[in-house]
């Protein structure tokens, strides 16, 4: 009975007749990134990430973070890179593309070398998934690197409107010469000509004569 027992256990760990292999533990570096003016999502991306990697099972070998805008170079991306590169990681998890990438150029450079190296990778607000063939396959990427374009410039504009406010700039339309109609009136009673008073007002000469020639 003990002999019959074992041979039911050997067949056991087989699949047609083929020895079952234990699924391997993906090793995942975990890549979080936000703007200097966006820091209060940074634990909501970890939290996310970490939890997303304990329902696949993986075990985190690697997790940075930086803060920085999208255009400059990005020091703790580098050094996950290095670790896909000496075969640390196994899959890259990200919170979302335009967190990863600086372009649509520069998304598609790292994403062909990480696929090289053998490397996966998932997005999980677009919910990309590399790290099988039907994610690879996966169809409207387009779609998902157009918004990611979009939402790069929506950064960059954000990024740069709070930039001109810290140095004291003037933000929206510029004022209109309807505003300095009381000036060119002025100006224009002392006997100052119409082209003078556009170049002081810096207005239109073709405004200060819409001007002057509303006056009743």
């Amino acid at each position: 009975m003990a002999e019959k027992r074992a041979s039911q256990d050997v067949k056991s760990h087989n699949v047609f007749g083929q020895a079952r292999k234990p699924a391997k533990m993906l090793r995942a570096g975990l890549y979080a990134r936000v703007s200097t003016n966006d820091q209060q999502t940074l634990a909501m991306q970890n939290r996310a990430m970490r939890e997303y990697a304990a329902r696949r099972g993986w075990k985190i070998a690697l997790q940075v973070r930086e803060v920085n805008s999208g255009a400059v170079k990005r020091e703790a991306r580098e050094k996950l890179l290095e670790a896909a590169r000496r075969r640390e990681i196994d899959v890259v998890l990200v919170w979302r593309l335009d967190r990863w990438g600086r372009s649509v150029t520069d998304l598609l450079a790292t994403l062909q070398e990480l696929e090289h190296l053998g490397v996966g990778f998932v997005s999980l607000t677009e919910a990309l998934d590399l790290t099988t063939p039907a994610g690879r396959a996966m169809a409207g990427l387009r779609a998902i690197f157009a918004e990611f374009e979009r939402e790069i410039l929506r950064e960059r504009t954000r990024a740069g409107l709070a930039h001109a406010r810290l140095n004291g700039k003037r933000l929206g339309r510029p004022a209109t010469a309807a505003l300095h109609a009381s000036e060119v009136r002025k100006l224009h009673r002392t006997g100052v000509s119409k082209s003078e008073i556009a170049r002081r007002l810096g207005v239109g000469r073709t405004s200060v004569r819409r001007i002057l020639g509303a006056k009743s």
